[in-house]
């Protein structure tokens, strides 16, 4: 059995790690740097940056930054946001990324799935899928979740893994920041009927929610950001917690 991961995400603007609500009321909540740092030390699994308004800026991800990070931990890392070609990838690997996340320009041209995968290889390749549960479906979000599509979260993640996509790494806007529990409705779905790994986003806010998205939701692996920023959760704590109930994680 593949153990599980548990990976803190630093949500990045204007250099500083943020929070928000429902991808709203952002606020600051400390130095990447730092934070990246800390969470490898205590344990976490892997650790994902993303720039949340390069691609609503039209600018590129911040490449210096992602290197002061890198520098700092010894833990897999992934980093998304404006990332729309080859030598964006290029670059952010040369800057110590192990992994890139992929989200609206892989949706505008998916053939871009294809192409980073046949270049970097598709364990390197993470879909991102920012989703909201509306009008009885779960529907695919872009730009920092301020533009809707009429694309379904399900078929996007068939049709991106049959791309080449390695990972995916699925976010209720829904459940994001609110601390109720992950999706565990869509999460189950894309996990049960992909052969990629499913990283579950958006929700978390006890030790419970992460034993519940593990066995209810069939993820692989979990990523919460607010509850390790305030020290709501440790992670040693939560690891202990979940091997405690037979959930197959590295102490």
């Amino acid at each position: 059995m593949l153990t599980k991961r548990i990976i803190p995400c630093l949500d990045v603007k204007d250099g500083k790690t943020v929070k928000g609500i429902n991808f709203k009321e952002i606020k600051d909540v400390g130095d990447p740097v730092e934070l990246g740092k800390l969470y490898a030390e205590f344990g976490a699994d892997e650790l994902v940056f993303l720039d949340i308004t390069a691609t609503h800026e039209k600018r590129k991800t911040l490449s210096t930054l992602v290197e002061r990070i890198a520098k700092n931990i010894n833990i897999p890392f992934t980093v998304g946001g404006g990332i729309s070609s080859i030598d964006d990838v290029s670059i952010l690997l040369q800057s110590g990324a192990d992994k890139i996340s992929i989200n609206s320009a892989a949706v505008r041209n998916p053939q871009l799935i294809t192409n980073l995968a046949n270049r970097f290889g598709s364990q390197c390749v993470v879909l991102a899928i920012d989703t909201k549960f509306d009008n009885n479906d779960w529907y695919v979000y872009l730009n920092g979740g301020r533009i809707k599509t009429d694309i379904k979260a399900y078929d996007w993640a068939k049709e991106a893994t049959e791309k080449g996509a390695g990972e995916i790494l699925l976010t209720s806007m829904n459940h994001d920041g609110t601390k109720q529990g992950f999706a565990i409705d869509i999460t189950k779905k894309i996990s049960t009927n992909v052969n990629v790994p499913v990283i579950a986003s958006g929700g978390a806010g006890t030790m419970e929610h992460f034993y519940d998205v593990f066995t209810d939701g069939n993820a692989d692996a979990a990523l919460a950001a607010s509850i390790f920023h305030y020290k709501e959760i440790g992670i040693p704590q939560l690891k202990e917690f979940l091997k405690q109930r037979n959930i197959s994680i590295r102490i």
